[in-house]
């Protein structure tokens, strides 16, 4: 029996910056990353989106904007 993965999601770090704010678990500062997701299905990209994601640069916890 022969398993082959057709589907794929590759993500890729577009950018980082400094955000306003500090970390409410450990007061360190936060950083924004821009993070480009791509889902292909057998090597064809089908899907294309960009987020921004926040992360503590001491703790490296990720962090939920409300």
């Amino acid at each position: 029996m022969c398993l082959v993965f057709v589907c794929d999601e590759d993500e890729r770090v577009i950018g980082r910056q400094q955000a306003p704010g500090a970390c409410p678990y450990c007061g360190g500062m936060i950083q924004a990353m821009d993070v480009e997701s791509q889902w292909r299905f057998c090597f064809v990209p089908l899907y294309f989106k960009t987020k921004r994601k926040f992360y503590c640069t001491i703790c490296a916890r990720r962090l939920v904007v409300q």
